[in-house]
Parts: C-alpha cells; structure tokens; sequence
C-alpha cells in the first residue's frame, strides 16, 4: 500500500533530539526497568500495568468525517463521528505535548505479511513499554526494509495527556481516533496498549476491502498438507486456544486477510489472553512467555516475581503480547493458501446450541452477521443469568464499512473456494450457566480436528428442528448424546423453551440488516 505525505510538524518532531528510534528489544526492557514503567518477571517478561482502563474504550472511538470517506463509512455508536477541526486541534496539543517530553519512542514497521498489500506504519509512543508492545505485535522489518521504510499509516499515542470533552469533542479524557486523510491514528488518555492493535485493524478493515481483500476477524493454521482453517470468534470462545493445535502451523491468532492468493497474517505476534494460564491446558501460549514479552495487568508474587495467571483482581483481561516467533509450530513467513475449513466459535451460555454443525453458504453468512456469543455477567454484582451478545461478523468494534459488505466478501469466496463452514459451541452443555457443564476442551478439539481433516465433509446428519442446523451424529472421541444438545438435558421442555428464546434473540437482532437478500434470513436463520 503506498505511504503518504507526512504532516511537517510530525516531520519536525521526530527530528527532536529526545526521540529515540527502533530500539531493540533488550534496549527497550532496559527502558521500561531504567523509567519504572514495570517490572521483570521470573521468565524475563516485563509485566505493567494499565491504570484504570484494562480493555478497549469502544465509547470513546472515532473516525474523522472527512470528504473522501464519509459515504463509505458506517455510521453510527461503533463508528462515531469527530469533526476535522477538533481532530486537528487534539492533534496539535499531542504533538506539543510529545515534544515537551524528556523521551519519546518510535518503531517503524508494518502490517500485513503479504508484500503485495502490507501497510508500512510508525508507532510513536510516550511509553517505551507501549513501543516494545508495537515491536512485538506488528511485523518487524529487516535492515534492507527498514532503509526503504515509508510509512503509510502512523499511530502517535500519549497516555498521559488527557482530552477536555468540552473544549476536544470528546466523550470524556480519553480519544482513540482515526483519520483516513492524514493517516493517522490518534491515541491519549488510556494506558491500555490493545488500543493500538486495534485501531491498526479497524484502519486494514477499511483499506483491505477497498482493494477486494477480505479482512477478518479470526485466527488461522495450516496443515501438513497445506490445508488453511479459519478460526472467527469472539473473547472467551477459544479461538487462540484452538489455533494454538501443535499437529498444525500458526499462520496467526487474531487479524487476518483474504486475497486472490491466499490467506495472510495482518499482525507479526499474538495477544493471548493468560487468566487461568497453565502449561496443561495451553503449553505454546505458556511457554512463549519469557524474554520481551509484555504482561499487561498480570499480579506477581513479589519475591520470586512469578506471575500468578490465576490471580484475575486487577482484571479478567491479563493479556501476553509476544512475537509469533515465540511460538515453534509456525508458519513463516505468515502466508498460507486458500482456506478449507472456516470454524465459527461461539460460547452458548444458554447450552442450547449443538457443540458442532455443519452450515450452508447461507446459515454460514448469517451467523457471520449475526456474531452471536454469551456475555457472562458473573462479575457484575446482581446480575446471575448470562446475556446473549452479537458482534457483527464476529468483530463489529474494528469494522469501519457496513457489515454486508464483509459477509457479501465472505459468500463470495465460500462459493470460489468450495471450503466447508462449520458452527461449533465451546460453551454450555446439559443445562444453561450454572446449571450444565462447560463443553469438555478435549471433545471441542476431537470434532474441530474431525472437520478440518475432512471427515465431517459427507457424514450423516439430523436436522436441529429450531435452529435448523445439520448436526453430526457421531464423531470419533465424543458420546452421541453430546452432539444432540436436546439429548443432555434432564427437561427436554425446558430445553426447548430455552432454544426458542434464544432462536427469538437471533430474529431480533437480525432485523438491523435491511440490506440482507431475503434468502440469507430465510435459508440461514432459525426455522421456528
């Protein structure tokens, strides 16, 4: 993607005497200990803490209406409008602020391991922890293209300076903003490094498509054979878990594209989350832990600086950033061929949806609009009962275009590809939250491993007679009743009030699509 005209006074501030550029990792730990912006851990990571915000702040996102993108874009409560004028002026007072400061850290690299469509970025931080952050997650370039570096895209982010909502335009003291004509990513107010990353994607899920490249929202491996799995799902629903698989390459955990050559990685690392972390359970993910990594919001022991990933008292979000070369089973670089199995995840706190089926092109495009997940609100004082959310195409915070645009991408290359999509319920069995079990690990792995090697592609089937969904009645390494939902149930009444609750939850929320063929909502959606 070609670079851009950088403003002059961004020009002037990166020639400031106090910038330092492209450090190594090891020079920027030594930052990060030398300004106490963390501390060392027993593995060698450095673990920090976000201060109040320890996730995204998606009310206080915005994209710049300006002229050459305003018809494009999808307006609304994820896509808020800001005025050029109170960009320009936040801009301005960032830009002083930074270059007040005594240090200021910049990495220079990209995003997108496809040569043909990367995006060259910069990463101006006031936080070297927040630059090491940027090494470790973008593609980090060799000295040839370092030399011949020319950034398209440049994120300036000032935690410490914070926004006036009455004189900025913002919500409140912080501002992640996105200006598509200056390129530029605008960040204050929030200490929370995830804000990169995903203003990043939000940026690659507008230019992407633009070049007919479907962004998306998921994880992917690779086969021994060169057979490509796609992985979409919301937090919590075991997409990073379930690419981490050491019989296949990571191509990536969480950004991805699609073009006329394959899949690609957007991203050079993985942001994992580590509550309840074991090496049991996720040994890649545990064991690629050590020297430079970042821990965000992780509690150490404070003798022997052992994180303790059990410990969620700062937050339930303790997040690992790490290069994708911490991990050994990878593919590099992260380029693979076109999918032939693309996996839906979705963690059914009602324990009414069946634990694997397999969809049509159309129940595939509707349950990518519909992004549907449940929302646990255990740690919300009061709240007992879990909701059911629904996140476009199973990333609707980073998607700057309308949702069809993105499923009518989807459509087209299920049909161009022949790959086979499979809806598969990590979440409840025999009974709501609270009631049922979780879906045992090992048997989510037995039925995704089944229909990635195929062996779903032609076998028998029953029709769910709510969802109508074809459900699979036996997989090797899973009792038959599992695979019914209805069968694990003590109350076969209750379980069917319950999934005509939820099937009325998808209806409703289906209904913000006015732009949908008939033929998705009919031939995908529920049939009672």
């Amino acid at each position: 993607m070609n670079s851009v005209h950088i403003p002059n006074d961004l020009k002037e501030l990166l020639q400031e005497s106090h910038v330092q550029f492209q450090l190594s990792v090891p020079q920027l730990v030594e930052k990060v200990l030398e300004r106490n912006e963390g501390s060392l851990t027993s593995t060698g990571a450095v673990c920090v803490s976000t201060g109040k915000y320890t996730g995204r702040s998606p009310q206080d996102k915005f994209i710049v209406m300006e002229e050459s993108t305003k018809n494009k874009i999808a307006w609304g409560p994820t896509n808020q409008p800001i005025t050029r004028e109170a960009f320009t002026g936040l801009y301005q007072k960032v830009v002083e602020y930074l270059r007040q400061q005594k240090e200021m850290f910049v990495f220079k690299g990209f995003a997108g391991a496809d040569p043909k469509s990367r995006l060259p970025i910069q990463v101006i931080n006031e936080y070297a922890w927040h630059n090491l952050f940027a090494q470790q997650l973008f593609i980090r370039p060799t000295e040839e293209e370092l030399f011949t570096h020319d950034a398209g895209f440049t994120i300036i982010s000032a935690p410490n300076f914070k926004a006036d909502p009455v004189l900025d335009g913002t919500k409140s003291e912080t501002f992640i903003i996105i200006s598509f004509e200056q390129r530029i990513v605008l960040i204050g107010g929030t200490e929370y490094a995830g804000e990169m990353k995903k203003s990043i994607f939000s940026v690659m899920n507008y230019l992407l498509p633009e070049n007919n490249i479907f962004s998306m929202h998921c994880s992917a491996n690779v086969g021994i054979e060169g057979d490509v799995a796609l992985f979409f799902g919301l937090s919590g629903t075991g997409k990073t878990t379930l690419s981490a698989d050491p019989n296949r390459r990571l191509i990536g955990d969480d950004e991805h594209g699609w073009s006329s050559n394959g899949v690609f990685n957007i991203e050079g690392g993985c942001y994992a989350k580590c509550i309840n972390l074991s090496r049991d359970k996720e040994p890649q993910i545990y064991d690629a832990i050590r020297f430079g990594t970042v821990l965000e919001n992780v509690v150490l022991n404070i003798d022997s600086r052992t994180p303790d990933y059990n410990d969620g008292s700062l937050t339930e979000n303790t997040r690992a950033a790490y290069p994708i070369e911490a991990i050994d089973n990878i593919i590099k670089p992260s380029i693979a061929g076109h999918p032939n199995t693309i996996v839906f995840l979705t963690a059914d706190a009602f324990g009414v949806l069946p634990p694997i089926a397999k969809l049509t092109k159309e129940q595939a495009m509707y349950h990518f609009l519909s992004g549907y997940t449940s929302k646990l609100a255990g740690t919300e004082r009061g709240i007992t009962s879990p909701e059911a959310t629904f996140s476009t195409c199973f990333g609707a915070p980073f998607l700057p275009l309308p949702a069809t645009r993105y499923a009518e991408m989807l459509g087209d290359k299920i049909l161009e590809h022949d790959a086979n999509v499979f809806l598969v319920n990590t979440g409840w069995t025999g009974g709501g939250y609270g009631i049922g079990n979780r879906m045992k690990l090992s048997y989510t792995r037995a039925m995704v491993q089944a229909a990635i090697e195929g062996e779903l592609n032609q076998i028998e089937t029953v029709k769910d007679k709510i969802f109508g969904l074809n459900i699979p009645i036996h997989i090797a390494g899973v009792p038959d009743e599992v695979l019914q939902p209805s069968q694990t149930w003590a109350d076969a009444q209750d379980y069917e009030e319950k999934a005509k609750a939820l099937a009325a939850k998808f209806r409703e929320n289906f209904k913000k699509f006015q732009d949908v063929s008939a033929d998705i909502e009919h031939k995908g959606g529920p049939i009672i």
